[in-house]
C-alpha cells in the first residue's frame, strides 16, 4: 500500500504562503516553515523537493487566488471596466490587513537575484499572466463600447498592473486614511480610461 500524505497540502501551501509574503523567501527559515506548517524538514523535502519548490508553489497559489479574485469581480459585474475597478481597489485598500501590503510577487522580484533566477522568473511570469488577465477585460469593455477603439487593451493592462505596484506600496508607506487611499484608487483608474 502507498503512503498517503498526512496532512492537507492546499492547507500548507496557504499558511506557507502568508508566512513567505510576509518575512520573503531569504528571510523564512526552513524553523519558521516547520512551525508556521507544522511538518519537520523532511516531510517538507519528501512533498515539495525544497524550500525553493515550496516557495515555487505558493507563488502559483498566490497568483491563482489573484486570478480568481480578478474572476470573481468579472462574474458579478456586467462591466468589464467595474471589474477591474473594483478589483484594484480591493488589493489595494482590503489588502491592507493580509501578511504583507505588497503584491507577493512584486515582493519577490524585489528579493530575489540572479542567485534564484528559477524562481525570479517564475514570480515575473505569474506577474505576465495577471497582466494578460487585465487586458482581457480592457478588451471586452472595448468589445461593449464601454472603451474607445483608440486604447491598447495591452498598454492599459500594463498601466494598472504599475497603478497595483504603486498604490499598494503607496498604502503602505503613507499615513493616509483608508478614505483617501480608496479616493487615489478610483482617481488612478479613472485616468486610465
Amino acid at each position: 500500500m502507498a503512503n498517503t500524505a498526512k496532512y492537507d497540502r492546499q492547507d500548507v501551501i496557504q499558511k506557507a504562503t502568508d508566512l513567505f509574503w510576509e518575512k520573503g523567501f531569504h528571510a523564512t527559515s526552513m524553523r519558521n516553515l516547520q512551525e508556521a506548517i507544522d511538518m519537520r524538514p523532511g516531510s517538507i523535502y519528501a512533498s515539495f523537493g525544497s524550500k525553493e519548490g515550496l516557495f515555487k508553489e505558493t507563488l502559483q497559489y498566490y497568483a491563482s487566488a489573484s486570478l480568481e479574485l480578478l474572476q470573481s469581480f468579472a462574474d458579478a459585474n456586467e462591466s468589464p471596466l467595474e471589474a477591474l475597478r473594483q478589483f484594484l481597489s480591493s488589493v489595494v485598500i482590503s489588502h491592507a490587513q493580509a501578511p504583507s501590503n505588497m503584491c507577493m510577487l512584486v515582493k519577490t522580484i524585489s528579493e530575489l537575484t540572479d542567485d534564484n533566477a528559477e524562481l525570479l522568473a517564475e514570480a515575473q511570469q505569474l506577474l505576465g499572466t495577471v497582466e494578460v488577465a487585465f487586458a482581457e477585460l480592457f478588451a471586452q469593455a472595448q468589445a461593449k463600447g464601454e472603451l474607445a477603439s483608440s486604447k491598447d487593451p495591452k498598454r492599459l493592462a500594463s498601466l494598472l498592473q504599475m497603478q497595483v505596484m504603486g498604490l499598494r506600496a503607496y498604502a503602505r508607506a503613507s499615513e493616509s486614511s483608508e478614505a483617501d487611499i480608496k479616493a487615489l484608487t478610483d482617481e488612478a483608474f479613472a485616468s486610465l480610461i
